[in-house]
């Protein structure tokens, strides 16, 4: 299905071709016996992950390059975030097998459900490269952790994790496919796995207090900075919702501390269902009052603007070292797909929850207004949407994506958005399908010099995780 003009005011933007010429493959893909289309979606996303985990994997090591025109993968390996993309596209693919089936249809899920299960296994073990440890103090105390580096370790539990090595935004993705592995597979360690991490990342909330006795707020980039990122707080969200619906009907508790008001540091303890929902709450509430752009209605990049020369700062209280609250004025940066799209899926979940009215108004605006900032009708291929590829975004518009179909139930009008990924995709595989990938450039193709066509693995995978999604989409319609 081809979108309608007439669907979404559309944002027009810059074209990020670099002047590239559509390239035809040698081997045009070849169509699916099947006339329904979630299985075709899901079919290719199966395709694409089987050959992604041979052309970018070399044994638990995966390479952030692959060039398929030469056969040739990089020396240079995927960070953690790159890396996670490979068991988010195994999960998104699982949960769809398991839809399938439920829909009626089991062939696929028969012939590839358990052997994805034990590839999400390795690939989860493999993750366990970028993990080391380091002491942090926080706002609250001062711990030992073991979280995920930014780089790879030569061995499991080597990774540098200190300071700026390790960030929460990378932890927090990690988090999300380990509650979705979790769910797909029923297995409790990716849960553990989960929630040792969301310990992590809760001790780096701001719980500081302002002068009115509330909480500053907000999650910082990383323990290493000061400055406060979108994507460092909307893709917490859902995974906090997510283990709240996990403890709903749990008496299981969670004890942290929190900041009284003589500035004390003070442990409570909690039902885990209550804490991981305030929490959730909280954090799209310093999302939107901080980082929404009211000009264009979607997330900007971060809050900047200190008076500590981008130092962190500290304070002593009863005798004991604690990260002290950094003022920031400015809401600076760009607009990134991925910041509203994180945003969007955690209002969804929120909303689902709560039944708050106020979320479904938040969601079915942030929907409108992304994809008239984002998506340009007609600028590449008439008839399709075009988005701007450079940088990472080709994997952040698959955050987004991922949203519209979440949205969907809730806002019709976001599914005329995933509509438009699922035109790209299609036209992407129909003409430049090549050795079982697409091109960076879902509407441009491959470039005309073979020797500069490698491709991220991460986009590689997202790719394919954004057909397994969509996949459920189609059954949802």
């Amino acid at each position: 299905m081809i979108v309608s003009a007439s669907v979404l005011t559309c944002a027009c933007g810059d074209s990020d071709n670099k002047g590239d010429e559509p390239v035809s493959p040698d081997k045009p893909g070849t169509p699916e016996q099947t006339d329904n289309l979630a299985e075709r979606n899901l079919s290719r996303a199966i395709e694409m992950i089987d050959a992604a985990v041979d052309n970018y994997f070399t044994g638990p090591a995966m390479s952030r390059y692959y060039n398929p025109y030469n056969g040739q993968k990089s020396s240079e390996l995927g960070s953690v975030w790159m890396y996670t993309s490979s068991i988010e596209a195994v999960n998104a693919a699982m949960h769809s097998m398991q839809a399938l089936k439920e829909k009626g249809s089991s062939k696929l899920y028969d012939q590839n459900f358990n052997r994805y299960k034990e590839l999400l296994a390795r690939l989860t073990e493999g993750a366990e490269y970028y993990r080391g440890s380091f002491t942090l103090t926080s706002y609250t105390g001062t711990n030992t952790w073991s979280p995920l580096g930014v780089d790879r370790g030569t061995s499991p539990g080597s990774a540098n994790t200190e300071g700026i090595h390790n960030v929460y935004d990378d932890q927090m993705w990690f988090i999300r496919e380990m509650i979705e592995a979790y769910r797909v597979s029923g297995e409790k360690k990716y849960l553990e796995s989960a929630e040792y991490l969301t310990d992590y990342v809760l001790d780096g909330w701001d719980c500081t207090l302002d002068a009115s006795g509330k909480e500053n707020g907000g999650f910082t980039w990383g323990p290493g900075y000061i400055t406060k990122h979108a994507c460092s707080n909307g893709p917490m969200i859902s995974p906090l919702v997510w283990l709240h619906e996990i403890y709903k009907d749990s008496p299981d508790v969670i004890t942290y501390k929190i900041i009284d008001k003589d500035n004390k540091r003070v442990e409570v303890t909690r039902r885990k269902a209550d804490r991981y929902l305030d929490i959730a709450k909280a954090t799209y509430d310093w999302q939107k009052s901080h980082l929404l752009d009211p000009a264009t209605g979607v997330y900007s990049d971060m809050m900047g603007g200190d008076d500590s020369n981008g130092q962190i700062r500290y304070e002593m209280v009863d005798g004991e070292r604690y990260r002290a609250h950094t003022h920031l004025r400015d809401r600076v940066g760009e607009h990134y797909t991925y910041n509203s799209g994180s945003t969007l899926s955690g209002l969804v979940d929120l909303y689902r929850v709560t039944g708050d009215a106020s979320y479904l108004a938040d969601i079915k605006d942030l929907t409108s207004k992304s994809f008239s900032r984002f998506a340009t009708l007609g600028q590449q291929v008439p008839g399709h949407y075009s988005f701007d590829i450079n940088g990472f975004r080709p994997w952040f518009d698959g955050v987004l994506m991922r949203a519209y179909v979440e949205s969907y139930p809730v806002c019709p009008e976001a599914g005329k958005c995933a509509e438009a990924f699922q035109d790209n995709l299609d036209y992407a595989w129909e003409n430049f399908q090549y050795k079982h990938m697409l091109p960076t450039s879902l509407l441009v193709g491959w470039n005309r010099e073979n020797t500069r066509n490698s491709t991220e693995g991460m986009f590689t995978f997202g790719y394919a995780a954004e057909y397994a999604v969509l996949s459920r989409y189609q059954l949802q319609k």
